[in-house]
């Protein structure tokens, strides 16, 4: 990670913009028939909160998700979730919104933006496990 997407917690408001895109993503997740069923809901709460201390700590926030659950290895942590391109679409579709309803709202600017799809189209692909 470069020096550019570690101060990008700085230039937005810090944990509450990752609050607010993690809200946004999940809005849109918890009707979605693809991906909906991934994820248990009585643990919705929980699945935000993680999502959103590892966004923090990935773009240059405290360090708090991995002094809570060690190192992120996000692999592993989603294998026993079948992610296929049909999943790797539709949380890339939320993602997407999610990522436009902040830059709607002015909480980030066309080079953060840029910054934002672009990991979260290399995370997304980085989570497939089957091959269709």
């Amino acid at each position: 990670m470069d020096d550019d997407e570690q101060a990008l917690f700085e230039r937005v408001d810090g944990e509450t913009f990752f609050v607010r895109l993690v809200d946004r993503f999940y809005d849109g997740v918890v009707d979605d028939p693809v991906l909906a069923p991934l994820y248990p809901a009585d643990d919705l709460d929980g699945a935000r909160a993680r999502l959103t201390g590892f966004l923090v700590q990935f773009w240059g926030g405290p360090d708090t998700y991995s002094r809570e659950r060690g190192h992120p290895r996000l692999r592993m942590r989603h294998a026993p979730f079948v992610i296929g391109d049909a999943q790797r679409e539709a949380w890339l579709r939320h993602m997407d919104a999610a990522v436009s309803g902040a830059v709607a709202d002015g909480e980030v600017g066309a080079d953060d933006e840029e910054r934002l799809r672009a990991y979260f189209e290399r995370a997304a692909l980085h989570m497939v496990n089957e091959v269709g």
